[in-house]
């Protein structure tokens, strides 16, 4: 039995929501037992967000996740909240551009991505959020690396293909880094 429960947080605006909607259709696609749950404040924009995403391979339970066996951190608040809540073995995947603390845990696995100055190097104002997915993936192995374009079509309007396109590369930049 195989069940990976995963925590993105940041701030309203950093696509937070969208990153875990991509993880839980992926998961779908992949015949896997998903359970999405996003989480904001009132201000949505610029307020506090997360998303709890379980991906199993048998019926989840529960939505709520309260030790995350991955922590994805966009913003300071948001893994100083979280990163002692995340089990001994885990792994945190930290936006390194927004976030210079260090992770002092030694029972977890850190790794320190500069995904917001990638996407922008890359022309993307916005898809760090894709650019951490892109490491997630290739760390934890949840989902796979294929078809990623496939997964997104099933959220994202056809008539924005650029915006898909755009994404696919943040994803593989991420997975590459």
């Amino acid at each position: 039995m195989k069940t990976t429960q995963i925590l993105i947080a940041g701030f309203g605006g950093q696509g937070i929501l969208f990153a875990g909607k991509f993880l839980a259709y992926k998961g779908l696609v992949e015949d896997q037992q998903v359970s999405w749950l996003p989480s904001y404040g009132p201000e949505m924009r610029g307020g506090t967000a997360n998303c709890s995403i379980i991906l199993s391979d048998t019926p989840v339970g529960s939505p709520i996740i309260t030790n995350p066996d991955v922590l994805v951190a966009m913003n300071l608040p948001s893994l100083m909240k979280y990163v002692n809540t995340v089990v001994p073995g885990g792994k945190i995947i930290v936006d390194s551009t927004l976030i210079s603390e260090k992770v002092e845990r030694t029972d977890v696995e850190v790794f320190y991505v500069p995904a917001s100055a990638m996407a922008k190097e890359a022309g993307f104002t916005t898809l760090a959020n894709m650019v951490l997915m892109g490491k997630l993936i290739k760390e934890t192995g949840v989902v796979s690396f294929e078809n990623n374009q496939a997964t997104f079509e099933k959220f994202i309007p056809a008539k924005k293909a650029a915006l898909i396109e755009q994404n696919c590369q943040a994803l593989q930049a991420g997975y590459d880094f």
